[in-house]
């Protein structure tokens, strides 16, 4: 333009700019007329014929002001969808689905139920032996073994049955003592003298005690006096029932206090070590029912008590060790076994709801109940504890209400976008009263 201006006489070149000055105004004018128009026709767009979202049929948009309302229903009655009593009052999101969308989109209800919670602990455990059920046997006066008569690991044995015999210099002397005391107290019963008789006793007494704490039966005492002669070897029994674990025990050995010759474990009832993650501990408690089984016999179910939970955790593993106690009246169990465990927790009567029919943002949860004429409204809920598909609600819903299983993402998709429909239309309705 400026190569052009530069050889025009000074008056051709005035008339020139006056003439692009006017072209520069026309056009500003009529860029604001059309804004104007524009603004006008979205705004009567919005208020006669709101714009519906994919499924969604005569959604009743908030507006403000009787005529608007008025205006509202009247457009819907006019499309042949006239608005329910009381849809006005309905919550902001709530969607409308005819029943084709609905099939389409597959829509499906459940209904709030209100039934008993239990929860399920699962882990795996190892059996052991009871540790209050473990006897280990010494003797308490030093000698040699004679005879064995318990002479291998593993084998069952009655409390009472023979298990070895022993020969002791010691207890031979305590016999000989105990016989002499005993002719002694019979002698002297009669002397008119009390001290006499009254000492006689004291040492027969004390005699006999010492017999008895180096495990000397009564049957063995009474065959003491029977025959009034003191036994070469005494007879050592089994002190309970149980299952020879370990032994050491050999004939002409020689043994001392110290020597532990067997160990007997009765198995009548067992222990199994099961560990728990820490979020499982506050389900899991003393005398709780338990239940077990052994992959050696399919089909069969163990039922037992939780005995001690343990104070610590495993810092490695992030566990918590439970002991359990089980009945093993048939011996079935047996130490190192490993067994698959679990805790039935009982919550009692919970309002439940399936899982699929939350919409879990993180910090809330949203389902949809569904109301008559095909509406649906979205209600924020608070869920407790989460179990086999199913969550209980603590608060928003009643049991009996109707609600949506199936297909709540694309309702909420709709709630969402009617929600913002309804944005834009009051934010476009606000400056149209100001032309």
């Amino acid at each position: 333009m400026n190569g052009v201006t530069l050889g025009m006489p000074i008056r051709k070149r005035v008339l020139l700019f006056g003439a692009l000055l006017v072209a520069l105004g026309i056009l500003t004018a009529g860029s604001i007329a059309y804004r104007h128009e524009i603004r006008d026709r979205f705004n009567a767009f919005f208020q006669k014929d709101p714009p519906p979202t994919a499924g969604m049929k005569g959604m009743a948009m908030p507006q403000k002001g009787g005529d608007q309302k008025k205006e509202m229903t009247m457009t819907q009655e006019e499309n042949g969808q006239k608005a329910p009593e009381g849809m006005q009052k309905m919550p902001p999101g709530t969607v409308m689905l005819d029943s084709a969308t609905q099939q389409l989109i597959g829509v499906r209800y459940t209904e709030v139920r209100r039934a008993e919670m239990k929860r399920t602990v699962r882990t795996v455990g190892i059996v052991q032996m009871d540790d209050t059920k473990i006897s280990r046997v010494h003797v308490k006066v030093s000698g040699w073994i004679e005879k064995v008569f318990l002479d291998y690991v593993g084998k069952l044995v009655k409390k009472g049955e023979p298990l070895f015999t022993l020969y002791s210099p010691d207890l031979v002397s305590t016999e000989q003592e105990y016989l002499i005391a005993r002719k002694g107290q019979e002698y002297l019963s009669a002397a008119p003298f009390p001290n006499v008789v009254s000492g006689a006793e004291s040492l027969l007494r004390a005699t006999r005690d010492r017999l008895r704490f180096w495990d000397i039966t009564d049957t063995q005492i009474r065959t003491l006096e029977e025959t009034g002669e003191a036994e070469r070897t005494i007879t050592i029994y089994s002190p309970v029932d149980g299952f020879v674990m370990t032994r050491n025990a050999y004939p002409q050995t020689r043994v001392t206090p110290e020597t532990e010759l067997y160990t007997i474990a009765d198995l009548s009832t067992i222990w199994v070590n099961v560990d728990i993650y820490e979020y499982e501990a506050p389900f899991v408690h003393i005398d709780q029912a338990a239940s077990m089984q052994l992959s050696y016999i399919p089909g069969k179910t163990y039922r037992g008590t939780v005995d001690y939970v343990y104070p610590t955790l495993d810092a490695a593993t992030r566990t918590i060790k439970v002991r359990l106690v089980f009945p093993n009246p048939g011996f079935e169990l047996r130490p190192s076994m490993y067994a698959a465990v679990e805790f039935n927790v009982n919550y009692g009567l919970q309002t439940l709801v399936p899982n699929e029919a939350v919409l879990n943002s993180g910090t809330r949860q949203v389902v949809f109940v569904a109301k008559p004429g095909g509406y649906f409204e979205p209600r924020e809920i608070k869920v407790g504890d989460q179990f086999d598909g199913q969550y209980a609600v603590l608060a928003g819903l009643k049991p009996g209400e109707k609600i949506v299983a199936s297909g709540n993402f694309l309702i909420d998709s709709e709630s969402r976008l009617g929600s913002a429909m309804q944005g834009m239309a009051g934010m476009s309705a606000a400056p149209a009263g100001k032309k």
